[in-house]
């Protein structure tokens, strides 16, 4: 299993993303019209940014060996913009976008610019650690703005007539994926260390934990993509 791991797990990662990416733009058409069409965009966006991501893999004798020897040699800094900060923002605004409580709205503005301007401070100001480690801070911050997001929505559904077909909705779906990826995967970040160690037994468990989380996410979002209606968003 580990050696599997080892070779082919950037491989299923990326069909998993990229198959709800396609399924995305495939529905594009019937959810077009809805707030829905962010969501599909964002798909699109991380599978562009997870391709990016790959350019540490053409570093040694590859197309970017200029990059030897300099700050851009690991991805952390480029996960922590597009990911922990960049995919944070982007949930705040669509749940302000779909949430109809004024006070859920107001909360979710703030606590996004609050955590915009922390994560550029807080990175000015650990400018080096920037590009050598994640943040455990941020990432923290992060789910905390996604368990509020989904935890807003759940209530509205749960105050509304929405609870009889919650499950034709594709928000809810994204709700229920996120929620429990970010409730998986947070925990992790403060075992980094182990990491740096390259303490393989810890590596191999987390990229197992990593694969499940984001197999049951972006399943879900391609299984729902396809299901919903947009007429019941």
């Amino acid at each position: 299993m580990n050696d599997f791991l080892l070779e082919h797990y950037n491989a299923i990662y990326s069909i998993l993303e990229g198959l709800s990416a396609i399924t995305a733009l495939i529905c594009y058409k019937k959810y077009r019209l809805t707030t829905a069409r962010y969501f599909i965009w964002f798909l699109v966006y991380l599978t562009i940014c997870d391709y990016a991501n790959n350019y540490v893999h053409h570093i040694q004798n590859g197309f970017f060996s200029f990059l030897q020897g300099t700050k851009l040699v690991r991805n952390y800094w480029w996960t922590t913009i597009y990911w922990k900060v960049g995919a944070i923002l982007f949930f705040a605004f669509y749940y302000y976008m779909i949430l109809q409580k004024k006070r859920f709205k107001q909360i979710l503005k703030y606590a996004g610019c609050i955590f915009l301007g922390f994560s550029v401070i807080y990175i000015i100001w650990h400018w080096e650690a920037f590009f050598k480690q994640f943040f455990p801070i941020i990432s923290v911050l992060g789910a905390v703005i996604i368990f509020l997001c989904t935890m807003f929505y759940f209530i509205e559904v749960l105050q509304s007539d929405k609870i009889l077909t919650f499950y034709k909705s594709l928000n809810f779906y994204i709700s229920a994926a996120i929620f429990i990826w970010w409730l998986i995967i947070t925990p992790l970040v403060f075992y980094d260390i182990y990491n740096a160690h390259f303490d393989w037994n810890f590596i191999f468990l987390k990229w197992e934990i990593y694969l499940f989380a984001n197999l049951c996410m972006y399943l879900t979002f391609t299984f729902a993509l396809i299901w919903c209606k947009p007429q019941n968003e």
